[in-house]
């Protein structure tokens, strides 16, 4: 998989931003769409947690969608497979966050694309967890 191309000062930029939205957040401590925010929050970040088949992860309300958020988003942080990444991008794009974080394994370069042309930098195939613990 292609290497996503921001350099460490890009990355560290991007966590100076405090709202993240995370699109397939688990209930299951042992997958990383799990652990992940989880350390997010630890660190201070406010988390969003969406997942269409949850109520509540980590003790925070979930969202079904998106499109439910009401409050701003900066980053949106995407734990979806790269072939179901498009419609979440279409979503996130609606929000204008600053920033679509694609984890680890993810890269849809058509849905990065559209992404970029509304303005929206986007980060591909790169664990947030593994990120800021090695800049951090």
């Amino acid at each position: 998989m292609e290497q996503d191309p921001h350099t460490d000062e890009q990355i560290k930029k991007i966590y100076q931003f405090k709202n993240i939205a995370v699109v397939g957040m688990s209930k299951n401590p042992e997958k990383a769409a799990h652990y992940v925010p989880k350390y997010l929050a630890e660190k201070g970040y406010n988390v969003i947690p969406i997942n269409p088949t949850a109520d509540e992860i980590l003790g925070k309300k979930c969202f079904h969608s998106l499109l439910d958020v009401k409050t701003p988003v900066d980053v949106v942080d995407v734990f979806r497979p790269s072939d179901q990444v498009m419609p979440v991008i279409e979503e996130a794009i609606k929000l204008k966050p600053r920033v679509i974080w694609l984890q680890e394994g993810i890269h849809n370069p058509e849905a990065e694309s559209l992404a970029k042309k509304a303005g929206i930098d986007v980060v591909f195939n790169r664990c947030m967890l593994a990120e800021h613990q090695r800049l951090f």
